[in-house]
């Protein structure tokens, strides 16, 4: 699978570039590469950035292009499942860039999988039975977050349980929790969605 997620972790610093070059090599069609040395000293380089430490390392025109592309791919399934759960599709569009930068196969260290990211618990609750398919995992993904939104009444509140899960927004009080990782998620999916919604 030339799109699946690129993990190389525990390269010693000396060795990082040699495994970045690797990873092009192997992989013509990856996505622009993150990485980021943990405190532990170990470097972690991904295609898909779900930590708020990665930065940005290597940019290719090819995955920019290819991102592009998929996005106007899945628009008009986007706006079908928007409108029957009365979503922004702009909004769709901005949690799957954040959760996976529109690669259906991408896997974070975590276990989520698709588009939208699906952990297997909310992939269950909403009958998606293959996360790695686009459409059912639009679909649960949708669900998920409208459920968010009718709970929490509120979008960054919707977003840091899409994130962190409901659990964690009601422990801090109905409010963001604050996790570095959560509160830089909201960040981003609201700086997508306002771009989106421009375009």
């Amino acid at each position: 699978m030339a799109n699946a997620p690129i993990w190389c972790r525990q390269l010693r610093p000396r060795l990082w570039v040699a495994g970045l070059v690797l990873l092009f090599s192997s992989h013509p069609a990856a996505a622009d590469i993150y990485s980021y040395v943990d405190e532990y000293g170990v470097r972690h380089i991904s295609n898909v950035p779900d930590d708020p430490r990665y930065r940005l390392v290597m940019r290719t025109k090819r995955a920019h292009a290819s991102h592009r592309a998929e996005r106007a791919a899945y628009a008009t399934h986007v706006q079908s499942v928007a409108k029957a759960l009365s979503l922004d599709p702009a909004l769709i569009e901005a949690v799957i860039q954040a959760e996976s930068a529109f690669n259906p196969h991408a896997v974070s260290h975590k276990g989520a999988v698709g588009l939208m990211q699906l952990m297997p618990e909310t992939a269950a609750r909403y009958g998606v039975y293959d996360r790695r398919d686009p459409t059912q995992n639009i679909i649960g993904g949708a669900r998920y977050l409208r459920d968010l939104l009718d709970e929490f009444r509120d979008l960054p509140l919707a977003l840091a349980a899409y994130n962190a899960g409901e659990g964690a927004v009601r422990r801090y009080g109905n409010s963001i929790p604050p996790y570095q990782e959560t509160q830089t998620y909201v960040r981003r999916v609201q700086d997508f969605y306002s771009r989106f919604r421009g375009l």
